[in-house]
């Protein structure tokens, strides 16, 4: 027959009402009528897919309304899952016989009922051969004794789900067993309605309520298409077990309960499981950028950022002496003579004293051409080592579209990548061991899926809502989730204890009342590729000597800290993408440490206290500080308005289950280097809605090599440091509240940084310290002013203000200001100081150039070159086998600033 001759349509609608054979023996004709039986596909072979016994919606429970890609493909799916059962290879080879009557289709159809061959299941099993159908009639089949299953058979309800019901509790001995659109209630005299120690049972299309599945090793099961209405399953030691396409509703303890370590002693299915759970994997997807809410086009980002400028950088070699005389008389038009140099220090005016001391902005000071000027006289500044770092500034203020410029940067790695580098990622996303949970719906209950004593759990696209908690993993058990969303949850979504591990991937955690994911007491969990967010605390907490990788994720709108690292907390945070919290990006608090590194747009509120290493971050559009280092001791409880510092960690560990004794757990040996001070280092701070650096503490502290440019208050502002806190080699440039603010009785070193175009001073003091062999250039007030009384040794500095002084001292200030090198400009201002102290203060051997042409702009920061300079690798950090920079976190053992009480700054 030719397909030809009959309009397509037609054959269509003819074909529409053949059977499955039929269809089978139809597409075997040709390979135009193959075509034709694929053409089906939304109408006949979704009518089979969906008016068949064993099956629901492909996409249910998750997504009813979708369709799937293929309903024929859907349907081959589980019409082949659905058989597995009666591949039982042992049963077959055993008996030639069996095997030949099964192949002629000539199985026993039972009726159980009344009006059928059976008035009870207990009389048709006994009675039945292996292999046979049991069908169930409409109504309630109630049993009053446990039913022992000791031939294989298959139980199948008559009618629609909801037609029969049966009150039993059956105990299966039998090697398999097939159960189909029953609804399973509890006996009277048990919970337990249905259970297994060593067959394997396949439940299709049936529903649970208030009960118990119990499967015991080497048992086996694959459950698909049911509903467990506050009922449960409990899996002990099993080798393999699939759930697919289920719902969990209302349970009042777990949902799935996943106990012991997968048994050695295979089932005889556990093969067949295996390759149908490898024939259903969905491929790894790579993760969407524009998923993300802050994700925008490129052409809207690059009409905002502008051109970007590329620069080549210059480091110069160090020199021995402040600054060469020979090439400083041939730069200079003029010296000044020590005469008149004098004149001009001792020329003060009341004036000029309150001019500067005062906070006018520099609008008010400079017309439109002495701004033309200034720019024309600028100092070549910009070719210094961390010159890369730097994006020219569009727009310095936090509010507005100042996330689009963030995502300029924002490179995250996709799950595929992340797998294809991290071998041990890979093999657990691959394994196939324990429970296996598809494409379920948990919800309206107690909790999700409970793991320990060394279980083994894997949970793909599946849905976790409101719940107590999704998953709980502990006691050296494992658990892989991909792909799962989980939210609102009355505690933390996921929670890792006591030396659990595993793969946490892409997975959408949202608006959980407690922490997105909660991990301590030694678990070492891998964290990547997820979106943790608009949680009504934390987005990950790691507390109690919980470790683990949090890597590549994207954790954003939490009203906590974005990753809260405290008792001992020690993680590896790398790569991830934190941003528009209501708090700290990253907090560590209460002995918290860890390695923080490459994170993009986070702010991080930390102790100094712990001792912690905050490298090779980039932290911007911030609403308050960059970075806030404070400590136990300190008075940390002025916030800025806006902040609440009331919180108590102690109330999200009740919620979680009161496991939050950190005395209990043994320490873990500290770094191979021993670790004395805190370090931030390498780190990119800008665009940030207050100080870049903000600083209340009393441990020392080292910043070294950071770029902190265009916050909105000073770079870096020193508010207490009763401990040295050195800062060295930074370019702290375009900030609006000034370069580097101290207040008194800080202790502060200032040595090799470049301090540039601040809109403010380049430097205030009020304390103590050295400032030496700094650039300190193009700043639109004074280039280095000292209050009240600061004493300061200021040394081989390089100077220059447009407008106001040099340096300039006022009150109380003393100490030493000797070999710097201040350029002047119209103003002839050089330094400032009051009459009345200058028995305090030594001023001796500075050196003032006047800038007579602009050719003498290009030769100024040469000898050496404009700073920072950073050859090489920086002190106290190591380099990974990728190129990473990392530095491990560990706590101080005597000394320091530790209590009980947990100090969390809330920013609003």
């Amino acid at each position: 027959m030719e397909v030809g001759g009959l309009p397509v349509e037609l054959w269509q609608l003819i074909l529409s009402y053949l059977c499955l054979p039929d269809l089978g023996h139809c597409s075997l004709v040709c390979r135009a009528w193959y075509k034709l039986i694929l053409s089906l596909d939304k109408t006949r072979w979704r009518q089979l897919c969906l008016g068949c016994l064993e099956h629901r919606h492909p996409n249910w429970p998750n997504q009813p309304g979708v369709e799937p890609r293929s309903w024929r493909e859907s349907f081959k799916q589980h019409y082949l899952a659905s058989k597995t059962w009666t591949k039982n290879v042992q049963d077959l080879e055993s008996s030639n016989c069996l095997s030949l009557f099964r192949r002629r289709k000539s199985r026993r159809r039972l009726c159980v009922g009344t009006g059928g061959d059976f008035g009870s299941l207990r009389a048709a099993l006994a009675a039945a051969s292996p292999y046979d159908c049991l069908v169930l009639l409409p109504g309630v089949h109630e049993e009053q004794a446990e039913v022992l299953l000791k031939v294989p058979v298959e139980v199948v309800g008559q009618g629609k789900l909801g037609d029969v019901a049966l009150l039993a509790s059956i105990d299966q001995q039998c090697p398999t067993a097939h159960l189909c659109n029953v609804v399973f209630m509890p006996a009277r005299f048990t919970s337990v309605l249905y259970k297994t120690a060593s067959g394997y049972v396949q439940f299709d299309n049936c529903n649970f309520e208030s009960g118990q599945l119990q499967i015991h090793a080497p048992g086996a099961c694959q459950v698909k298409f049911c509903t467990f209405s506050q009922s449960s399953i409990h899996l002990r030691s099993v080798a393999l077990c699939v759930l697919e396409n289920c719902e969990f509703i209302g349970s009042e303890n777990a949902s799935v309960t996943v106990e012991g370590c997968p048994s050695s002693d295979h089932n005889w299915a556990c093969k067949h499981l295996a390759m149908l759970a490898k024939s259903c994997t969905a491929s790894m997807q790579e993760s969407d950028p524009a998923s993300c809410p802050m994700a925008k086009q490129d052409s809207c980002r690059e009409s905002l950022l502008g051109p970007i400028g590329t620069r080549k950088i210059v480091v110069g070699e160090e020199q021995s002496s402040f600054f060469s005389a020979v090439g400083t008389q041939a730069l200079l038009g003029v010296a000044q003579e020590d005469t008149e140099f004098g004149e001009n220090l001792w020329a003060t005016k009341e004036e000029e004293e309150s001019t500067l001391k005062s906070n006018s902005s520099d609008s008010d000071l400079c017309s439109s051409d002495e701004e033309d000027a200034q720019a024309a006289y600028k100092l070549p500044y910009q070719v210094h080592s961390l010159s890369h770092t730097l994006a020219d500034v569009t727009d310095s203020s936090p509010q507005g579209n100042r996330l689009h410029v963030l995502q300029r940067d924002l490179k995250l790695k996709s799950l595929q990548q992340e797998l294809q580098q991290d071998k041990e990622a890979e093999s657990l996303a691959n394994s196939l061991q324990g429970c296996i949970i598809r494409q379920c719906l948990f919800r309206d209950g107690k909790g999700g899926i409970f793991i320990y004593s060394q279980g083994q759990a894997k949970l793909e696209g599946s849905i976790f809502r409101d719940l107590t908690y999704a998953v709980r993993c502990i006691q050296n058990s494992k658990v892989i989730m991909l792909r799962n969303d989980i939210h609102h949850c009355k505690a933390s979504g996921i929670f890792l204890r006591l030396s659990a591990g595993g793969l946490i991937a892409d997975n959408n955690i949202y608006s959980n009342c407690e922490a997105g994911v909660d991990i301590r007491k030694g678990a070492n969990p891998l964290v990547l590729c997820n979106k943790i967010h608009s949680g009504l605390r934390s987005g990950i907490v790691v507390v109690g000597n919980g470790k683990g990788v949090i890597r590549s994720n994207q954790i954003y709108g939490n009203k906590e800290a974005g990753i809260y690292i405290l008792y001992n907390g020690n993680p590896a945070v790398s790569g991830n993408h934190i941003f528009q919290g209501l708090a700290a990006g990253v907090a560590v608090n209460e002995n918290g440490r860890g390695q923080i590194t490459g994170n993009k747009g986070c702010g991080v509120w930390m102790m100094s206290s712990s001792l912690p290493h905050l490298i090779n971050n980039q932290i911007s559009h911030n609403s308050i500080y960059g970075v806030a280092v404070f400590c136990h001791k300190d008075d940390a409880g002025n916030y800025p308005p806006g902040q609440d510092g009331s919180e108590s960690f102690q109330e999200e560990t009740e919620g979680a289950g009161g496991e939050n004794d950190p005395d209990s757990e043994e320490e873990y040996p500290a770094a191979q280097r021993p670790v004395s001070v805190a370090l931030v280092e390498l780190n990119r701070i800008n665009h940030n809605g207050a100080a870049g650096l903000h600083i209340k503490s009393s441990e020392a502290l080292n910043i070294i090599a950071n770029v902190i440019d265009a916050n909105r208050e000073s770079g870096v502002a020193v508010l207490q440091s009763s401990q040295l806190t050195r800062i060295a080699n930074n370019s702290i440039s375009r900030n609006s509240g000034g370069g580097v603010l101290v207040e008194a009785k800080c202790q502060v070193e200032l040595r090799g940084n470049g301090i540039y175009e601040n809109s403010s001073h380049g430097i205030v003091s009020k304390g103590e310290g050295v400032i030496v062999e700094n650039d300190i250039i193009g700043n639109h007030r004074c280039g280095l002013q000292l209050l009240q009384a600061a004493d300061m040794k200021v040394t081989k500095n390089r100077i220059q203000s447009f407008l106001n002084y040099g340096i300039a001292l006022f009150d109380e200030a003393k100490g030493l200001v000797q070999e710097n090198l201040i350029f002047q400009w119209r103003s002839k201002k050089s330094i400032l100081r009051p009459v009345s102290n200058a028995e305090d203060c030594v001023i001796q051997n500075n050196v003032l150039l006047t800038l007579k042409k602009r050719s003498d702009m290009e030769c100024m920061l040469i000898d050496p070159p404009a700073r920072p300079h950073v050859e090489g690798g920086v002190p106290g950090s190591c380099v990974t086998a990728d190129g990473q920079r990392v530095s491990n976190i560990t706590t101080r053992v005597d000394g320091g600033c530790h209590n009980h009480g947990s100090i969390f700054c809330t920013i609003l």
